[in-house]
C-alpha cells in the first residue's frame, strides 16, 4: 500500500469535495484536484494543486493519481444528469488508478443503498435492497469497490444523512429549505410533521474522514462507517435552528411552510433534477436514523459542531443572512 501523503481528490468543487481537500490541505496532505476546464498545467492556488482533467477520462485519472495514496472519489454528474451513463465509468476509472498505484479508496456514502425493510435504524450491515434507480446505482458502486478491495486497493466509506454546509450544492438544505443567496424568508420543510430526519455537517464529515485515514492502516480492507450526524426527532429542530439563526443575524424570523412538493411533481416530465428529486420523497415520509457505534469504538468520538452554529456557519457561507430590504411606500 502506497505511504505518501499525497491524495488525489475527484470532484473537488463540489460540497464534500472542497471540504475533504481543504482539512486534508490544513492536516498536512498534498492534495491534488482534478477539474475540467482547470489550467493545462497543474496550477496551485490555496495550496491545492489543480491539474485539468475529466474524472470519465480513464487516462488522465490514472496521470492524476499517480504516486497517490488516497483517492476521494466525491464526484457525482451536476443536477443528477445522466447519473446511469456516468456514474460507474467514473468509479471504474478511480478503481483502475487505485490499483495501479495501491491506493485506498474514500467514497462519500449515502442512504439511497437502503430500502424500507432496512429502517428505522440503520447499521453498516443493514441489507442493501433500494427503493430506487439511484440506490441500485449505488448499490452496484458499493459492491465494485468491495470487489476490488480484494484485489489491491483499500476502500472507506463514510456513510452520512442529508448534507448542509457553507458550500452550497446539491442538497436539501441549499435547495429545499432554503435558497442559497437569497434572504431566509421561508423555510420551506419537506418532511412529514412528526417524522425524524438525519442530517450531517459537511465540515464533520470531513473531520470524520481525515481522522480515519489518519488510522487507515488499522482498517479493513473494506471499511464502512455510519454517522449519527444531527438527529431531527420530529422535522422541527433544523427549521427551528435556521429560525434562530436567521432571527438573531437580521431581526426577522422566517415562517416554516411545508415543501411544494405539488410543483415538483408538475415540473417532473420536464427537468431531471426535479424528477430525481421526487423519487426521494419516501426518505422524507419515514424515519431514518444512522447507527455510529462502530465509528465511536474505533475512533473514540465523532466529530460534531453544535447545531446552531454549524447551521450559521452554513448560511452565511451561503450568502442567505442578508437582511431583506424594507419596502419604501410610493
Amino acid at each position: 500500500m502506497a505511504r505518501s501523503n499525497t491524495v488525489l481528490v475527484l470532484g473537488a468543487t463540489g460540497g464534500i469535495g472542497s471540504e475533504v481537500a481543504r482539512q486534508l490541505r490544513d492536516a498536512g496532505w498534498q492534495v491534488r484536484a482534478l477539474k475540467r476546464g482547470a489550467a493545462d498545467t497543474a496550477a496551485q492556488k490555496d495550496g491545492i494543486t489543480w491539474i485539468s482533467g475529466d474524472a470519465m477520462d480513464r487516462h488522465a485519472v490514472a496521470e492524476a493519481a499517480k504516486g497517490c495514496s488516497v483517492i476521494v472519489h466525491a464526484v457525482n454528474p451536476p443536477g443528477y444528469r445522466r447519473w446511469p451513463q456516468l456514474v460507474l465509468p467514473m468509479l471504474d476509472n478511480t478503481i483502475a488508478a487505485a490499483t495501479a498505484e495501491g491506493a485506498t479508496i474514500v467514497l462519500p456514502g449515502t442512504v439511497y443503498n437502503y430500502g424500507p425493510d432496512a429502517f428505522a435504524l440503520l447499521a453498516e450491515d443493514s441489507p442493501q435492497r433500494p427503493a430506487t434507480r439511484k440506490g441500485a446505482i449505488r448499490v452496484e458502486m458499493e459492491k465494485r469497490l468491495e470487489a476490488a478491495s480484494r484485489r489491491g486497493p483499500r476502500v472507506l466509506i463514510v456513510r452520512a444523512g442529508d448534507f448542509f454546509g457553507p458550500k452550497a450544492g446539491n442538497n436539501w438544505f441549499s435547495q429545499g429549505l432554503v435558497k442559497a443567496g437569497k434572504p431566509v424568508g421561508t423555510v420551506s420543510y419537506p418532511g412529514r410533521s412528526g417524522i425524524g430526519h438525519q442530517w450531517s455537517y459537511l465540515p464533520d464529515v470531513a473531520r470524520t474522514m481525515v481522522e480515519l485515514l489518519e488510522r487507515r492502516d488499522r482498517l479493513e480492507a473494506f471499511a464502512s462507517f455510519h454517522m449519527a450526524g444531527h438527529w431531527d426527532a420530529d422535522g422541527t429542530r433544523m427549521s427551528g435552528a435556521i429560525r434562530r439563526v436567521v432571527a438573531r443575524r437580521t431581526g426577522v424570523e422566517p415562517r416554516v411552510a411545508a415543501f411544494p412538493w405539488w410543483l415538483l411533481t408538475l415540473a417532473s416530465p420536464f427537468f431531471m433534477t426535479f424528477r430525481e428529486m421526487r423519487e426521494m420523497r419516501y426518505l422524507w415520509q419515514t424515519p431514518v436514523r444512522m447507527d455510529n457505534a462502530r465509528l465511536v469504538a474505533f475512533l473514540g468520538r465523532e466529530p460534531h459542531t453544535p447545531l446552531d452554529e454549524a447551521v450559521e456557519a452554513s448560511l452565511e457561507g451561503m450568502a442567505c443572512l442578508r437582511t431583506p430590504p424594507v419596502a419604501v411606500p410610493a
